[in-house]
Formats: C-alpha cells, sequence, structure tokens
C-alpha cells in the first residue's frame, strides 16, 4: 500500500507502565470509536504495545524504549522512517504526558500534525477521582458517554500457547489453581513475607493449586514468601507479558496487590483480589464486578516519602482470612451488586462501598 492510499492515522503517547497504560484503556477505546476509520498507533512499552495489538485494541505499536520516543522529545535526534510515515498521515496526536519545554508539540506540527492533545492523567486541573476517568477527562470525555465494555479479550492463539505451557508444566485442569503475584511496582505496597506465604498455605489447605508470578523485579519478594513455606509452589519465573495473559485467562482467580499484574487480570475479567495498602483504591483500583478489593486500615501517611519510612504499615495489616473470605465469594460468584464497579473490604469492617 503507498503511502497515499493508506490509512490515516491517531498516535498515542503513554509514557507509564503496564498498570497506567492499562488504566487508560477505556480512553483508548473512546478514541477507536471516534476515529473509526483511523490506524490507531500507541507510543509506549513494548510488551503493552504488542499485547494491545494481538487483542486488536491498536492497529500498531511503537516502543517507547526505542528511537522513537529520544526523537519526539529531541530537537535533534532523527525518528524512524515507519514514525516518519505515520506522522504524515496523523490526524491527531494525544500525549499522556508533560511538555513543559514545548518540544514535543513542536515535533508533532513540524511533520504536518494539525490537532495535538498534550495533558498528563496527573495534571491538578482534572476533577474526577480515579485514574480511567482522568484518563477520559483529557478527551473531554466521561465515563457515561462511552462504550459499557470494560474488559479485553485474547485472542485464542495466546489462550492455547498458555494452555501448551501449563501443560509442559503438568498443571492439571481438573484442580482449580490460583495466580499468586507477591510483587508490585514497590516493596512498600506489598503484604509482608509471612501474611503472603500464609495466605498461599490456606488456598493449599482448601485443596487448590496456588502458582506464584515473578517477574524480573519480584524475585526477593517471591524467595521472602518461599522461606515461610513447608510446601513450595511452583514459581512462574520471567514469562513475556503476552503469555502471562494466557495464564491468567486459565486461572480460577487471581491474588495481587496494586499492579499493573492485577489490572491486567481484572480487564481480562478474571476474578480477581486486590490487595491494597498506601495506595488510593478509588483512585487507582482495578474496575469490575468480579473484583474485590481487600485493605487494611486507612493509610495516613502524607506523601510517598512518610510512606517509605513508615515500618509498621497497618494499611497492609490484611488478615489471611479476609483475603480467603474475598476469595470464597468470588468462587461463589456473588459480588457486591451496590457498586457498579468493585467491592471494597478493610480488615477492620464488613463489606463497604
Amino acid at each position: 500500500m503507498s503511502e497515499g492510499s493508506a490509512k490515516r492515522t491517531v498516535l498515542i503517547l503513554h509514557p507509564g507502565a503496564l498498570g497506567d497504560v492499562l488504566l487508560a484503556i477505556p480512553a483508548i477505546r473512546a478514541l477507536r470509536e471516534k476515529f473509526s476509520r483511523h490506524a490507531i498507533v500507541l507510543i509506549a512499552s513494548i510488551a503493552v504495545s504488542r499485547l494491545l495489538v494481538e487483542c486488536g485494541l491498536i492497529d500498531n505499536g511503537v516502543p517507547l524504549e526505542g528511537q522513537a520516543s529520544l526523537g519526539l522529545f529531541s530537537d535533534t535526534s532523527s525518528l524512524p522512517k515507519e514514525l516518519q510515515s505515520w506522522l504524515k498521515r496523523c490526524d491527531l496526536v494525544v500525549a499522556w504526558t508533560e511538555d513543559t519545554d514545548g518540544i514535543l508539540a513542536a515535533q508533532c506540527r513540524k511533520w504536518g500534525v494539525v490537532r495535538v492533545h498534550i495533558q498528563s492523567p496527573s495534571s491538578p486541573s482534572l476533577r474526577v477521582r480515579h485514574q480511567c476517568d482522568r484518563f477520559l477527562e483529557t478527551l473531554g470525555e466521561t465515563a457515561q458517554g462511552i462504550s459499557s465494555e470494560q474488559s479485553i479479550r485474547l485472542p485464542s492463539h495466546l489462550v492455547e500457547r498458555a494452555k501448551g505451557y501449563l501443560d509442559a508444566l503438568e498443571v492439571s485442569h481438573d484442580r482449580p489453581f490460583a495466580l499468586v503475584h507477591p510483587g508490585s511496582g514497590s516493596v512498600h505496597k506489598c503484604l509482608e513475607a509471612r501474611r503472603m506465604a500464609s495466605l498461599i498455605e490456606r488456598l493449599q489447605q482448601e485443596g487448590m493449586c496456588p502458582l506464584v508470578l515473578e517477574g524480573p523485579a519480584d524475585r526477593d519478594a517471591v524467595n521472602k514468601v518461599r522461606c515461610f513455606l513447608e510446601k513450595p509452589p511452583l514459581v512462574l519465573k520471567d514469562l513475556d507479558l503476552s503469555l502471562v495473559a494466557g495464564i491468567l485467562a486459565w486461572a480460577t482467580f487471581y491474588v495481587g496487590h496494586d499492579s499493573g499484574v492485577t489490572h491486567l487480570a481484572a480487564l481480562l475479567g478474571v476474578r480477581t483480589i486486590a490487595i491494597f495498602g498506601p495506595t488510593d483504591h478509588q483512585r487507582w483500583g482495578p474496575y469490575g464486578r468480579h473484583v474485590s478489593i481487600v485493605r487494611g486500615m486507612p493509610c495516613g501517611c502524607k506523601s510517598w516519602e512518610t510512606v517509605k519510612s513508615c515500618a509498621e504499615k497497618p494499611c497492609l495489616h490484611v488478615p489471611v482470612d479476609q483475603v480467603w473470605e474475598a476469595a470464597r465469594r468470588i468462587l461463589c460468584r456473588r459480588p457486591n451488586n451496590a457498586n457498579p464497579h468493585n467491592s471494597t473490604e478493610t480488615a477492620l469492617s464488613p463489606t463497604t462501598t
């Protein structure tokens, strides 16, 4: 196809980590619906871009880690030819970041892009609270004004690939398994190792097969949990994101902290228990009736520096029985219908909304 006959494009720039990008899915869907005849191109982390292409949410991905990002934010660096072609055919650039020196906007206009919208989802001018809704607000949209579909659908080849992986590990499909992720983007968002180990033991006692997910940054967290276990579970190490997504599709349910994988599980429609501590679940919690958010006491820290220096972290004192009860209700398919997004529990009170 010649450049003249190729589709017009919408370019989206998202420099955030996995969870941040997944929180923007409703906004990306809104752009796709509004520009249905355009090719949607996402400049983001290569792993999440690849997954979203495979799921059909975007048409092309550009790795944020490469020359594209450097060229867009520099007066001197060149852009890859493919990105140049997309910019020449671009009707809108949406960048969820800051551009205090104006270089990004200037680069876009240099290539003839007329509509350039640059705004960080952390901007104090935004009024809504939840991060999903903040992405939408940057586009002038509201949650009520977009498709009600919250989940993403995996293509069959990713599901089958995960089945082959689990079969090779001799994970029985006759026994329910829970995928447990002890890590997070920050150690300050994680349960202490002894509590997570107790949860894994409880799952084993209840006849389930807990599989532990270990990403590149989770090695210490997983090793600390394993130290407290008499019967260490199978650990799935350093899997690519598409394989993790496929394994999640086979899981009976998932347990994790405020992390990208937790948001992925929720978006895939997997029954999810999200353990929150110092981060605000009303802003960062995953949406879905199949999601149960469990937390300790409300965090009293005034800043992230205070969180890091807090030794006790009562916000993460979540009893294992509380987490198991959330799992039991999820397994019984009894979501809290009073809340259209998710159910929220604390270690001190019954379910609240």
